[in-house]
């Protein structure tokens, strides 16, 4: 797959605008570890030393949380209305998305195979109206994950 030239024909207004998008501490993010820290959980934030600098880390239970953006990380759930595709530049956009979307199966991959537990949550389940289920659940899985230290028989959020 062809890497994509950001910095090609691009104004200065849209670079300032780009700029703009975080790549850590967003929203989704905030939401969901002051909801794991209300929750009693003690966490690590992007560690580098790990592949993808996961968003949350729990050390002690080799788990990971990665909190993704629906929109820039391909949310596959047919009913998420965040995960849409502009629709123009779509020349531009599918390779990007799916570059991202290849990266994050490849870091997910790396972390299981150096017998890390990898849990995602996506943006769209970290509404003011989902975010408590997300958390119920998370919890749920860091619970097993924390009494049978086996990656392959995880529950998924």
């Amino acid at each position: 797959m062809a890497r994509i030239k950001a910095k090609e024909h691009v104004s200065p207004e849209r670079s300032a605008q780009m700029a703009l998008v975080k790549g850590k501490n967003t929203k989704p993010e905030l939401r969901v570890r002051r909801a794991l820290h209300a929750a009693g959980f003690r966490y690590r934030l992007h560690d580098k030393s790990l592949p993808g600098h996961p968003d949350i880390v729990f050390r002690s239970r080799k788990t990971v949380i990665f909190v993704h953006g629906c929109f820039w990380h391909r949310h596959s759930d047919p009913n998420c209305k965040l995960a849409r595709l502009p629709k123009s530049r779509l020349e531009f956009w599918e390779p990007k998305l799916d570059a991202n979307a290849a990266r994050d199966r490849r870091n997910k991959a790396l972390l299981e195979e150096a017998g890390w537990k990898v849990i995602t949550i996506w943006e769209c389940q970290t509404t003011p109206s989902t975010i408590q289920s997300t958390i119920a659940n998370t919890k749920k899985q860091l619970e097993y994950i924390t009494s049978n230290n086996d990656a392959s028989k995880t529950p998924s959020v």
